[in-house]
């Protein structure tokens, strides 16, 4: 990680001055600037498709089932005539939407947790630990379909789902950062002079574990997208006729064989966001010093 920060300068002008730094660091890098440049064409994609496609999603027409690409549909149309291009470009929005909100509220409540156990310690953190430890031992998605099956599906639902699952990995990452800085000089000194517990995390923890916690966000987001488009692949995420790229896979692999288009679109699209946010994370670890393979103590 980078080098520490003094106690009293992680005011919100030094981290807007930070940010900025961060940023063209990134963007002098090759994957960096790659993978900025995709997330954003994604982002732009996702706000601006509404008045970008051509068609109606919702538009179905039996003369043009399965029709290949032409100079019409340029990426053909789907089982029910509907046309490819319009739903991909609008498949991204819902997945988007929900892991931006759900990617924040992850890491916010997974890394309190982690940097206050890292603080604390002694049996509350033996304790909550192996629970977490437990927690992820199991497959994700079987806790996932068990949650939804239990509360319904719809966006009130999914975005805190992937918020619980998702921060429980983020304690772990929040913890270790918060172990390498709790026995530094500052520390000690904040505890010397009488500060609680939330004072120590707010002004000597949080600002030498920001740059840890930012890099996890980026990889919980792309892992979030996959869930996501997983659910929806299942049938637990987004409701037909809503175009979503994990219930467009769904839909199309019955027929990938006699038209592939209507599934292969859907994915490069989907992986094309992934590979973005990996590529950016990876720059933004780079930047930030974060070494995204060191071992969380046990």
């Amino acid at each position: 990680m980078t080098s520490s920060i003094a106690p009293g300068n992680a005011n919100t002008s030094t981290w807007l001055v930070r940010s900025g730094q961060a940023l063209r660091a990134m963007a002098s890098r090759p994957s960096g600037a790659i993978g900025l440049a995709i997330v954003l064409i994604h982002l732009f994609i996702a706000v601006s498709s509404p008045w970008l496609v051509p068609f109606d999603y919702k538009a179905i027409s039996s003369l043009l089932i399965l029709s290949p690409p032409d100079a019409v549909h340029w990426w053909g149309t789907d089982h029910l005539g509907r046309d490819v291009f319009t739903r991909t470009l609008l498949g991204g929005r819902e997945a988007i939407l929900v892991t931006l909100i759900a990617t924040p509220l992850a890491v916010v409540w997974g890394g309190f947790v982690g940097i206050y156990l890292g603080l604390v310690g002694g049996k509350l953190d033996d304790v909550l630990m192996r629970l977490v430890d437990a927690f992820l031992a199991l497959p994700w998605i079987l806790k996932m379909l068990l949650m939804i099956a239990t509360f319904g599906t719809g966006l009130g639902v999914l975005i805190p789902t992937l918020a619980f699952f998702y921060g429980i990995p983020v304690i772990r990452i929040a913890r270790a950062a918060a172990h390498n800085v709790v026995a530094r000089d500052f520390v000690l000194a904040a505890r010397a002079r009488g500060h609680g517990r939330l004072a120590t995390i707010r002004r000597e923890l949080l600002p030498n574990v920001l740059d840890a916690l930012l890099v996890e966000g980026a990889m919980r987001w792309s892992w979030m997208l996959l869930a996501f488009s997983s659910l929806s692949f299942l049938g637990f995420g987004v409701s037909p006729p809503t175009p979503d790229w994990g219930l467009m896979v769904a839909d199309s692999r019955t027929f990938l064989a006699i038209a592939p288009w209507s599934g292969l679109f859907p994915i490069a699209a989907l992986s094309s966001l992934i590979i973005g946010i990996n590529l950016t994370a990876d720059a933004l670890a780079k930047t930030l010093g974060v070494d995204r393979a060191q071992k969380a103590p046990i």
